[in-house]
């Protein structure tokens, strides 16, 4: 799965456990008509990809969905989700802007072939 959304916040690699555990956190802002603040979690050697990136950069990012059961001392099932990031990439600011060609080299190549019938319709 994919998110795509402006970097609102980059937070410090912290250690947990004796383990060596690593966790950091961002939070991205999806660009719809509800906007979404969604934190994702990368942990271990991904803590790193964060470290070139910048507040206010737009980026899609690479995600899991991850889902946890936990029993209480009492008996009682609760159930967590997270998001895990494993990878992440600026988005291209550079697409053409409305109403500009792109260069002749973008462009689908042309058939020009006479000897297929060329019907649009489906049936």
């Amino acid at each position: 799965m994919e998110v795509q959304g402006k970097i609102k916040l980059i937070g410090e690699t912290k250690s947990y456990g004796s383990n060596g555990f690593q966790k950091r956190e961002l939070v991205v802002t999806t660009e719809e008509q509800y906007p979404q603040h969604l934190m994702i979690e990368f942990v271990q050697d991904k803590t790193s990809l964060l470290d070139s990136f910048q507040v206010g950069e737009p980026v899609k990012i690479g995600i899991n969905l991850r889902g946890r059961e936990w029993q209480s001392p009492q008996g009682e099932t609760k159930y967590f989700n997270s998001i895990a990031g494993w990878r992440i990439e600026k988005l291209n600011s550079a697409a053409p802007a409305a109403g500009e060609v792109p260069p002749f080299d973008e462009y689908e190549p042309i058939s020009n072939s006479n000897d297929e019938d060329h019907d649009d319709l489906p049936f």
